[in-house]
């Protein structure tokens, strides 16, 4: 049961970033943070890799944990690329940008390591 509550988890968080980063938004209120839009990209891809992560980890060996990290992480970056140019060639409102790559990068990438280091305690209190 456990596992279709992720996937549902993951599946929903997969499609309300295609949705948030495809749709025309008209008469939205100005954020006054400076880059806010870099802080929702980041926010995406870290909840993709967790979410991701934690639908495929019921298999508990580490070779696989490591594997499914790699996998999630080059997935998570392909993605992020693939909806830059769905936004550049797709949408007139929308435009491909090279740091909302780096900030799609960086969520994936801080929630990989976060993922490494819960491994490697877990490893470490079970001994």
């Amino acid at each position: 049961m456990l596992k279709k509550i992720y996937l549902f988890a993951a599946l929903i968080w997969t499609f309300s970033i295609l949705f948030f980063c495809l749709a025309t938004f008209n008469n939205l209120p100005e954020i006054a943070v400076k880059n806010a839009d870099k802080y929702v990209h980041f926010t995406f891809h870290f909840g993709f890799v967790m979410l991701w992560f934690l639908y495929f980890d019921f298999n508990k060996q580490m070779k696989t944990r490591f594997k499914t990290i790699f996998v999630l992480f080059l997935l998570s970056f392909i993605f992020g690329v693939a909806i830059e140019i769905a936004q550049k060639l797709f949408t007139t409102s929308r435009s491909a940008d090279v740091f909302d790559v780096a900030a799609n990068t960086t969520g994936t990438f801080i929630a990989s390591l976060l993922i490494v280091g819960y491994i490697f305690s877990r490893k470490e209190i079970s001994k």
